[in-house]
């Protein structure tokens, strides 16, 4: 019985995979390629924005995601250097804005040009 179930198991695991993976590079939505597709930018604050007035929700979310994870990593770069977590973003910010290539959307208190 055990074994049957172990099978079956195994099955599923192995046709969830393959359909998810299957639809995963189609679907998902990486950092790089919303930069390149010109849907979000690095802001002067340190954080990652949608260029777009009316984003969609595949874009809010990767923004939300990208902007905790910095979130965090400001927080502990900043506990780590006795200084305040603004101060690191917008340092971040700064530097992020500079390595931009040309074409690339960049955002400076909402509003958003392409960096020449």
């Amino acid at each position: 019985m055990w074994q049957r179930n172990r099978a079956w198991l195994v099955c599923a695991c192995v046709v969830g995979l393959v359909v998810f993976g299957a639809a995963l590079p189609s679907a998902a939505l990486d950092l790089d390629g919303a930069r390149q597709q010109g849907l979000v930018g690095d802001q002067s604050d340190g954080y990652v924005g949608a260029v777009s007035a009316s984003p969609s929700a595949e874009v809010k979310a990767l923004v939300a995601e990208v902007n905790a994870k910095r979130r965090a990593a400001y927080a502990e770069i900043a506990k780590k250097n006795g200084t305040a977590p603004d101060a690191v973003a917008a340092l971040s910010g700064q530097k992020l804005i500079e390595r931009a290539p040309a074409g690339q959307w960049i955002g400076d208190k909402g509003r958003w040009t392409q960096k020449q």
